[in-house]
């Protein structure tokens, strides 16, 4: 695979205890994550409903900051025919990025590089959950004025609801600022 490149379209910063996340110009990242979001962390609590360690353990945050594709959020508001598109900040994320076709598909390893310097590596897939499902609901509606089902967010962002993933090289990362995705490449001794 060619590297990919795209660029920051938005950026957002989520206090604890709400899922929404304010739009912001620019973030800075350090080791445990982003400063000022609730994500931040180099442990976390494991969640019941999705982690493998029983709920409430001290584990390793593989979550310190959230990503997605804008085109991905524009399919997803269009599915649901949104009165108003949904913003990465609408679904708890930090980071919008545009250009990257199959962005959500990127696996674990996968590096992405911003102009600035910032380096961070792709952990996982960011599965939508009830609880965001029954938060979009609350705060968007269809163009019809039908409100939302409480799982309708689950079905319509399926296999494009973004990563999460941990940092490699702190640093400001900015809206605008140019990003690029490296393939995963294997070591020597394990290609054929």
């Amino acid at each position: 695979m060619e590297p990919l490149h795209g660029s920051v379209a938005n950026l957002f910063l989520g206090d604890s205890g709400t899922l929404s996340k304010a739009s912001q110009s620019s973030l800075k990242f350090a080791f445990d994550g982003i400063v000022g979001d609730r994500h931040r962390g180099h442990t976390r609590k494991a969640w019941e409903q999705t982690d493998k360690q029983p709920g409430g353990t001290e584990r390793r945050n593989e979550r310190q900051w959230s990503a997605v594709a804008q085109e991905d959020l524009d399919k997803v508001s269009q599915a649901l025919n949104l009165a108003k598109p949904m913003s990465a900040g609408d679904v708890a994320v930090n980071l919008s990025i545009s250009g990257i076709p199959d962005f959500s598909r990127l696996p674990r390893g996968t590096i992405i590089t911003f102009e600035g310097g910032v380096v961070l590596m792709v952990e996982e897939y960011n599965p939508p959950c009830s609880r965001m499902s029954q938060y979009v609901a609350k705060g968007h509606e269809a163009a019809t004025g039908v409100p939302l089902g409480e799982a309708d967010f689950i079905e319509a962002s399926k296999f494009s609801r973004g990563l999460v993933g941990v940092v490699e090289v702190p640093g400001v990362i900015s809206v605008g600022e140019g990003v690029s995705i490296a393939p995963e490449v294997l070591p020597k001794w394990l290609r054929a």
